[in-house]
């Protein structure tokens, strides 16, 4: 254990000349990598790429890869991100044979970095165990047991709302075992698949009294997903109505077939508040630990997942994370997703300062220079430069898969908001203490499902309620939802002065209750679209203060100044927005009637063309009776 903070990594010439081969393996593999593109009428894939991007590549128009897709039925514009499948797909369709080659690069760093493990460096590792079930059938009673602490007592509503992950040594063995604590309610599904998938061993627990429920067969989906052994714990078998044998035979409508019945699945019964079954318990765990074999490279450095992160007031960043290979020292520079930094300190799961952790050890870290996302693979490179630059290479990544969610729109979806008559939009701000209860709280507000309504996010983050997210509040006519944070007087100030809600919970589970209650009262005005007039693009005009003029002939209806406009490049919309100004001759006008010429600019949008067609439109609300 750690005094103090004055920890210096000691001066090991090994070390030093250990982290020199890492870090130059790393930036030859780098190097290694080929550039997506053309070779020798071969067009040879190694990351997806932008429309824009992809037709530079080819030597082929935008327009020509925008109308391909248009006539597959889907709308994208040059931003969109084309994917491994769609850029093969345009290749063949262009005339040019395709290849895909897996290299490394800073975005796929943590799918392909390849370091290979000496066997004799190979040792064995504590086995990491997740346990899953339905809300109260006893998950965290059980750690709670085994570790001789209270859990439960300490969580808001009895329900564990993050990712919690403790080790436990078994006392006939004296060998440990790694838990990983996942939320049970419905609303954590994202949360509880990432356990699985961090995982070698699944417990599904399931009270004898109350059987399998809802949550135990999203479960039973994960615990499949992740491709790992499963042991059934049908708990609370001491309380009067309990019926262990029946969840047995429940249990093979799922494929969860007991040993005694011919399956592989292990079943034991017990009582975690009565400690009844542990020792059994763990001793499954640990027989199916040897059979799997599970070793790990403790030499090398270290690699893992976050498992939880969250920003601290006084000390700043801090994420839970689980070793999986190689071992963790203070002052490793590590990047984990689009964040990284030196590790200032170690804690582990009992809250003890720590100079190194191995593989299977789950630990809390600071000194990052930002807060990561939970399911964020990390990697110690002990190259600050390096380092930074992958972490901005992932950021960059995740910002450009959030534009393609964004801005791919297929016709069916476009046809299905035409027949709902426009769907109407609740907007949220979601602010939480915790990444885990960010995402949980995002992806459940995403999942209610409210005829004509639609709840959207417009920002989700870890911190306090703050005076910017009242200004974007008011701007978006959103609600906040504060989990587990309080605003300050200043903040509420301001918020009852712009009239923004401010709603202040602990439960998930109430917090979608109550949104789905006010969804469910909201009517929808219908909304027809109506298109006022087109005018042809004939002339362009640069001008250094203003930007693109165009000039423009009226070719029907009328072009009005405040209506809204959409630009169309052989048919395609290119661009929908506003204008910014309408001039005939030098003069100001408020509109631009059939067959009459003129000057207009378009607002945040330069990039006219001769031939653009400008059409003008506005929509507006109709009686629904």
């Amino acid at each position: 254990m750690i005094k103090n903070n004055k920890y210096k990594k000691p001066n090991n010439v090994a070390a030093k000349k250990r982290a020199a081969e890492h870090t130059k393996n790393i930036k030859q593999q780098l190097n290694e990598t080929t550039a997506t593109g053309l070779i020798d009428g071969v067009f040879v894939f190694t990351e997806p790429l932008s429309i824009a991007d992809f037709s530079k590549k080819i030597g082929k128009p935008i327009t020509e890869i925008v109308k391909y897709f248009f006539a597959h039925g889907v709308m994208l514009n040059q931003n969109a991100i084309l994917n491994e499948s769609q850029i093969g797909e345009l290749a063949l369709e262009f005339g040019f044979d395709f290849k895909k080659e897996e290299v490394l690069t800073k975005e796929n760093i943590f799918e392909q970095l390849q370091v290979e493990d000496n066997p004799e460096d190979l040792t064995p590792r504590a086995p990491i165990v997740t346990i899953m079930g339905h809300v109260d059938h006893g998950k965290t009673t059980l750690l709670d047991s085994m570790r001789n602490s209270n859990v439960v007592d300490g969580e808001a509503g009895g329900i564990t709302q993050a990712i919690g992950a403790y080790q436990v040594k078994n006392k006939a063995t004296n060998k440990s075992i790694t838990f990983i604590d996942t939320p049970g309610h419905e609303a954590f599904t994202e949360m509880r698949s990432r356990g699985a998938n961090a995982t070698d061993i699944v417990i599904l627990i399931v009270a004898a009294d109350d059987g399998v429920k809802p949550q135990t067969e999203e479960a039973i989906d994960h615990a499949k997903q992740a491709n790992v052994p499963i042991i059934v714990f049908v708990n609370k078998t001491d309380k009067p109505g309990a019926d262990p044998e029946k969840v047995k035979v429940e249990l093979m409508n799922y494929g969860l077939v007991a040993e005694e019945f011919g399956g592989d699945i292990p079943f034991i019964f017990g009582s975690a508040k009565q400690k009844i079954g542990l020792e059994e318990l763990q001793e499954t765990i640990l027989l199916i630990a040897d059979v799997l074999d599970l070793k790990a490279n403790a030499k090398k450095f270290a690699s893992g997942v976050v498992l939880e992160a969250h920003l601290d007031k006084a000390k700043g960043p801090v994420a839970s994370i689980l070793v999986q290979a190689g071992t963790l020292n203070m002052r490793d520079v590590l990047v984990a997703g689009p964040t990284f930094g030196a590790i200032k300190d170690i804690e582990n799961a009992n809250g003890l300062k720590i100079t190194s952790a191995g593989p299977s050890k789950p630990v809390v870290i600071f000194g990052l220079n930002s807060v990561p996302n939970a399911g964020d693979k990390f990697l110690v490179m002990n190259d600050e430069k390096m380092a930074r630059s992958i972490a901005e290479a992932q950021a960059e990544k995740q910002l450009a898969a959030e534009r393609m969610t964004k801005q791919s729109f297929t016709l069916d979806s476009i046809k299905n908001h035409i027949d709902e008559g426009e769907l109407k939009s609740i907007n949220v701000i979601v602010k939480a203490d915790t990444q885990g209860s960010v995402e949980a709280l995002k992806g459940s507000l995403m999942k209610i499902d409210v005829d004509g309504v639609k709840i959207n996010v417009i920002r989700a983050s870890v911190g306090a309620i703050s005076n910017s997210d009242i200004t974007l509040a008011a701007a978006g006519q959103a609600i906040i939802y504060g989990f587990n944070v309080r605003p300050t007087a200043n903040v509420r100030n301001k918020a009852d002065e712009d009239g923004v809600d401010i709603r202040l919970h602990t439960i998930i589970y109430k917090v979608i209750e109550e949104l789905e209650a006010a969804a469910k009262g909201m009517l929808d005005p219908i909304i027809e679209e109506k298109v006022l007039g087109q005018a042809e693009v004939r002339a362009l005009f640069r001008h250094s203060a203003i930007g693109t003029i165009a000039g423009f002939h009226v070719v029907d209806g009328v072009i009005a100044r405040n209506s809204k406009v959409r630009i169309l490049r052989d048919g395609v919309v290119i661009y929908t927005g506003e204008i910014s100004s309408l001039k005939h001759q030098k003069e100001d006008i408020k509109e631009a009637k059939i067959s009459s010429e003129g000057g207009l600019t378009i607002k945040n949008f330069n990039d006219l063309k001769e031939g653009d067609v400008i059409e003008a439109y506005k929509t507006e609300e109709v009686s629904a009776y």
